[in-house]
């Protein structure tokens, strides 16, 4: 696989091993605010918007979606190196960008005014530039558009699409929720609740309740997560995860605990919301980032400030 046509490498940042860390890779849109940008791209073409880059490249982009996800990142590197310097599972973070290198420059420029660790900058010319993602190690990616979600999660790369919104930046530490049916687990139960409704899932329900579900697109994520989190016992992680999921504990609960435990993955607190709106215990959370699959789920985040990624 031939690389990006230019990868920027960050010497100021202590470059990660991939095969050990978890490598996040996210877009430009992703990570700052780039609306007013990218209505010009779209209205006035790309040799305008280079222009634009060029003429204000010393002038910060306002933070984006994942912004503060990143951020907390960060704060778990740090705590983690505190307590053992030699450590190599590390988050690593790199920024996947369709920009030309020209306009490019105001993103690490961006990057350096607020502090953020990006050890590399890939401007990549190609359309679909997620054919890049297997051979940087990505873990997880984050981005803007949907069809390249779509493309990341053809590959078998865990990715969700950030939508704009502002953000209240969370404290630390590094606060993760997952929906569990088609982000965390497959989507059999869904299909069988569309079909035949939700007696029809409570009886599938009960009868697999010893076969673990099926692995979702965030499984592998989620688990490299969990692996972090077993660095530290559980009073002082810097990393807290969450399952806030529409099933209700009662009837179709029992299955997703099983499955979590047989998959060893922690999860600090589940919430099985009964269908209820999710959005009232986001606000409580207070997550850097929220990921589901359900469209209203991800508005009612948006309604009370929690950043969200859907996970088409």
């Amino acid at each position: 696989m031939a690389e990006p046509e230019s990868t920027v490498i960050n010497t100021n940042v202590e470059q990660k091993d991939p095969r050990t860390a978890l490598v996040i890779a996210v877009t430009t849109r992703a990570i700052f605010n780039l609306e007013e940008e990218h209505k010009l791209y779209l209205e006035k073409g790309k040799e305008e918007y280079t222009r634009h880059q060029q003429a204000n490249q010393d002038k910060p982009l306002p933070p984006g979606t994942a912004f503060a996800f990143i951020q907390a990142v960060q704060y778990v590197n740090k705590k983690i190196l505190e307590s053992n310097p030699a450590e190599r599972d590390l988050f690593d973070i790199l920024v996947l960008s369709n920009n030309s290198p020209e306009s490019g420059v105001r993103i690490i420029n961006s990057a350096k005014h607020y502090g953020l660790e990006i050890s590399k900058f890939c401007f990549v010319s190609d359309e679909d530039s997620t054919q890049y993602l297997k051979s940087h190690g990505v873990k997880l990616f984050l981005s803007a558009d949907r069809t390249d979600v779509c493309n990341a999660l053809r590959r078998g790369v865990s990715a969700a699409l950030v939508f704009q919104q502002e953000v209240q930046a969370p404290s630390t530490p590094l606060r993760v929720v997952f929906d569990g049916d088609a982000v965390l687990f497959s989507d059999e139960t869904d299909q069988i609740f569309q079909e035949q409704g939700l007696e029809g899932a409570v009886q599938y329900e009960r009868a697999m309740e010893a076969i673990p579900i099926g692995e979702g697109p965030l499984k592998a994520f989620a688990m490299h997560l969990g692996k972090m989190r077993k660095k530290f016992g559980q009073e002082r992680s810097p990393i807290r995860t969450f399952l806030v999921t529409a099933r209700s504990g009662r009837d179709m609960g029992i299955r997703a605990i099983k499955t979590l435990r047989e998959w060893g993955l922690p999860i600090d607190e589940a919430f099985f919301m009964d269908g209820a709106p999710k959005g009232p215990i986001l606000a409580q959370i207070q997550p850097h980032i929220f990921f589901d699959d359900g469209l209203h789920n991800i508005q009612g985040a948006q309604n009370v400030g929690v950043p969200s990624a859907w996970v088409p």
